[in-house]
């Protein structure tokens, strides 16, 4: 199966994979054999696709986050593309209003406790109540370009604790954030800050087939509502 996919989004690259994603795709699926390589497509996908739209310089890391992945399982990938080489496979916590051990609500409203999904720059650092945290910048209008007003930052936490998880059934949430454990979290940030960016994946229907940064090669299709 695993295979088939991975074919399919090479010679497919008007759906998965356009000139720049086509050439790091099989370079990135072996660096990182966990990660579905449609998610991944995907992610180097809104990469180009945000570069053709000047919204980011050439970025050198790219993190993908696919929240249809439980808590509990490994969900974080942080790829340096110049290398193509995997920097960090990591677990990542989802906000408590999303679900349980599945994140399976999505929101870019302030006080829903929600993650966001979609295409995010990263930004400044700076120290606050949860320590060395990382500003996250959403690219795409009505989806996530709430997330520096809700605060939806990347930082440590004691409740990202693959055991504990494996013990109660699930990662500890946070308000949004996508909070990574403690021990990784300067190198993880590091690793993003300053232009770097974040692909958060969900199977969401009215982003997929909405957002700017997947299928930028086809027509205009409107918004993501």
């Amino acid at each position: 199966m695993r295979l088939a996919l991975i074919t399919a989004c090479l010679l497919l690259p008007s759906v998965f994979a356009p000139a720049l994603a086509q050439d790091l795709l099989p370079r990135l699926l072996a660096a990182a054999p966990d990660i579905d390589p449609k998610v991944l497509a995907l992610a180097l996908e809104a990469r180009d696709c945000a570069m053709s739209d000047a919204a980011v310089d050439r970025p050198q890391r790219l993190a993908v986050i696919d929240y249809t992945l439980p808590s509990t399982d490994k969900r974080l990938w942080i790829f340096d593309l110049r290398k193509a080489t995997l920097l960090y496979e990591e677990h990542v916590a989802h906000g408590r209003g999303s679900g349980g051990n599945m994140a399976t609500r999505f929101s870019n409203i302030e006080g829903s406790y929600q993650s966001s999904i979609g295409l995010f720059v990263a930004a400044e650092t700076y120290q606050g109540e949860n320590g060395y945290s990382l500003r996250l910048d959403g690219l795409e209008p009505g989806i996530n370009d709430n997330a520096r007003e809700r605060l939806l930052v990347m930082h440590g936490a004691d409740y990202v604790d693959p055991a504990q998880a494996r013990r109660q059934g699930r990662l500890g949430r946070s308000w949004g954030c996508p909070a990574v454990r403690k021990s990784v979290a300067q190198g993880v940030i590091d690793s993003l800050k300053q232009g770097q960016l974040v692909f958060a994946y969900a199977e969401d229907a009215a982003w997929l087939n909405g957002s700017r940064y997947l299928h930028c090669d086809k027509p205009e299709r409107g918004g993501a509502h």
